[in-house]
């Protein structure tokens, strides 16, 4: 029998994110840049998950609420479609 030859991280799922804020050591996430916001955002307009974004569980969490707070200054969109 032949067995294959598994490398480790070749799982393009498990490869490590690194969060953006962390890197660029934000304090604070603002709901005034929209352009920045849109980023984390799905083409429907839904909070893109932490899995896909890279961001870390604190800044998701800021990030969630300044997405929210943009939404009711209607600096973003609640829905696209």
């Amino acid at each position: 029998m032949m067995q294959k030859n598994h490398k480790k991280n070749s799982d393009p799922f498990n490869t490590q994110k690194h969060c953006g804020f962390c890197i660029k050591t934000v304090r604070a996430v603002d709901y005034k840049d929209a352009t920045a916001l849109r980023r984390y955002t799905s083409s429907y307009g839904k909070i893109v998950p932490r899995r896909r974004s890279g961001v870390c569980a604190k800044h998701q969490r800021m990030l969630s609420e300044a997405i929210k707070k943009a939404r009711v200054m209607a600096l973003l969109p609640y829905a696209v479609r």
